[in-house]
């Protein structure tokens, strides 16, 4: 079995989504001082790599720690949609996908994180592709961008309302295998909030 990282590290240079809390992770305990290492982390829960539950967008009563591990485990399909703005449908998409899929969308944007460009000039999905992945009831639609869209969030909330999870920010997809089988991973925090940071990863079986 093989894990690849699909998450960015979260640390005081971690960005954040325009008009969001800035991070700050300071560390309150030294060993020297105190005989033990503690840090405080200050964060929206919507910074680094993250998933969102259906309550950030849609009428849903229910935590993102309220769903069972399963939720967040599946079968993975990559989609490459390097270059494409809006990213479109293709019939190749009706025999890779099916439901319960956890579908990641490689860009290749994670390349500018960092940047002010990473939040405003990043591909969204079109309406054609949108309606193709609500239905097949896919589980969870992952991407090496801030959101699927723009505002007012229309894909957004229509996923969220479908009870499909936002997996955002993600990178390191060019190491994920384009054919061939593999699991996607992204456990939330048992938090009582409408999203969690994740450690999300990719697990391939090998020969």
């Amino acid at each position: 079995m093989k894990l690849i990282d699909l998450s960015h590290k979260l640390d005081e240079d971690t960005p954040v989504f325009p008009g969001d809390h800035p991070l700050t992770l300071n560390r309150v305990k030294t060993l020297e001082r105190d005989k033990h290492t503690a840090y405080l982390l200050s964060s929206c829960l919507h910074t680094g790599t993250h998933i969102d539950a259906p309550m950030h967008m849609a009428e849903d009563t229910n935590m993102i720690g309220d769903f069972p591990p399963d939720c967040f485990i599946g079968g993975g399909v990559l989609l490459d949609v390097r270059g494409e703005d809006p990213i479109s449908m293709k019939p190749c998409y009706e025999e890779s996908v099916r439901a319960d899929s956890a579908v990641l969308l490689y860009t290749g944007h994670d390349r500018l994180y960092g940047s002010d460009a990473y939040f405003s000039r990043h591909p969204v999905v079109s309406g054609e592709l949108g309606a193709f992945l609500l239905s097949r009831k896919i589980k969870m639609l992952g991407m090496d961008t801030p959101a699927p869209d723009r505002p007012p969030y229309t894909f957004h909330r229509a996923l969220l309302s479908a009870g499909i999870f936002v997996l955002e920010n993600l990178t390191n997809l060019q190491n994920v295998p384009k054919t061939g089988a593999f699991e996607i991973i992204a456990l939330p925090l048992k938090i009582a909030a409408e999203a969690s940071f994740v450690r999300a990863v990719c697990r391939v079986s090998l020969p």
